[in-house]
């Protein structure tokens, strides 16, 4: 057993962690020089796509989990949109078999809210409850307004939250923001009202029943907006919105599919209020949206690839590098935002969880070394700060870095 004497603990004793370390075969202070490095309590993403079970060939629960480990999360919560869909307890219950056996890291599931994700009537809410972080649809809109007030009513009775991705799906809807780049380069566009107006759907909804309500990957102005508004009125709401919505916006598109993410990159304007609304603290963490595919269903181009990107080895250098190092937030607000916060409204304690970072080498990020089955990312050749060596869960080593 290793003890890290000489680690810079401030991060570690904010969250009460006893940074020791089981390491069988080698000794990890003889690899690393930790008086050189900061150790972070374990990053917490409540927003991943893992695919298994059903579509494995894009991910499974152990490659996700490893590439989570890799990028210094050691907990996460995975979407619902499988085969078969967990809406029973019978079939959340594979999923959780699969965790089980391959998870190298705290991996929570999500229970659908409706059978199938159909939105025609609501899951086994109540049988899934005490296995599940939350309810979600996760890329499908609960369009019906008294299916998800009744959604909401079941939730608040079985104490646990409403998470949603906030969208009304229409016919001919698009695959990119509707702004100056589709009109350019004459591509269907969507429009930012197709969240917002979900959204305040929502809010008042929450308001209504008093359901604990979380929004996912907020990306539009109006959405910011709304959300500041219901916070003060004091539903019980957070939100996540995610490193690319921050960092990039529809001017850096490009005629590739891994520029293709839903919701997609919105304008400058919305980017700029989303870094408003994390500095004021209406965004409450920030969740990857990790959604890995298969290189043919991302290479063909804007139209045709399928919607996600990945994200969990990348999310920390690329905050780092262009919040921090920016001076636009501080490094205590980004661990906050992907550490503490998100495990403080999910209800996922820390425990001996950290990870352990070298904050001045700077890399390139090269999709070919990832962890994770799905390689794409708007952040190809980016040069950025931040170079995980270490990440510990439960006391065990689940990622090193190599020499």
């Amino acid at each position: 057993m290793t003890t890290l004497k000489n680690l810079n603990t401030a991060f570690l004793k904010a969250y009460n962690i006893s940074p020791v370390v089981t390491c069988p075969g080698d000794d990890i202070a003889a690899f690393v020089d930790f008086s050189k490095y900061v150790a972070f309590p374990g990053f917490c993403d409540v927003h991943v796509h893992f695919r298994e079970p059903g579509f494995s060939y894009k991910e499974t629960i152990k490659s996700g989990s490893l590439a989570a480990a890799a990028g210094g999360y050691t907990a996460v919560c995975t979407m619902p949109n499988l085969s078969p869909v967990p809406d029973t307890l019978a079939h959340l219950g594979e999923q959780l078999e699969i965790i089980d056996r391959d998870a190298a890291i705290k991996v929570l599931p999500y229970g659908s809210i409706t059978v199938g994700q159909k939105g025609e009537r609501l899951s086994a809410m109540e049988e899934m409850a005490p296995f599940v972080a939350a309810f979600s649809d996760d890329g499908v809109d609960v369009r019906s307004d008294s299916l998800m007030r009744a959604a909401m009513e079941k939730a608040k009775s079985l104490g646990k939250m409403i998470v949603a991705h906030c969208e009304i799906k229409y016919e001919g809807i698009g695959y990119i923001h509707e702004g100056e780049y589709a009109r350019a380069h004459e591509h269907r566009g969507i429009t930012s009202e197709s969240e917002y107006l979900q959204v305040a759907r929502d809010i008042a909804l929450a308001k209504e029943t008093g359901c604990a309500y979380h929004v996912c990957h907020i990306s539009t102005k109006e959405s910011v907006a709304l959300i500041r508004e219901a916070k003060r009125q004091g539903v019980n709401i957070t939100c996540e919105t995610g490193p690319h919505y921050l960092t990039l916006d529809d001017s850096c598109l490009r005629e590739e599919g891994r520029f293709k993410m839903n919701p997609p990159l919105r304008a400058a304007a919305d980017r700029e209020a989303l870094i408003e609304g994390v500095c004021d603290g209406t965004i409450d963490m920030i969740a990857t949206d990790h959604a890995p595919h298969s290189a043919e269903e991302k290479g063909r181009g804007l139209a045709g690839s399928a919607f996600g990107i990945v994200g969990l080895e990348t999310a920390f250098p690329v905050l780092y590098t262009k919040l921090v190092k920016q001076g636009i937030i501080s490094l205590e607000k980004l661990i906050d935002l992907m550490s503490a916060a998100p495990r403080r409204r999910f209800g996922l304690p820390v425990g001996n969880d950290f990870t352990v970072w070298d904050l001045d080498a700077v890399t390139a990020v090269d999709p070919d070394k990832f962890v994770s089955m799905g390689h794409a990312t708007p952040f190809a050749g980016w040069e950025l700060c931040g170079k995980n060596i270490l990440t510990v869960h439960d006391g065990r080593v689940v990622y090193q870095s190599k020499k």
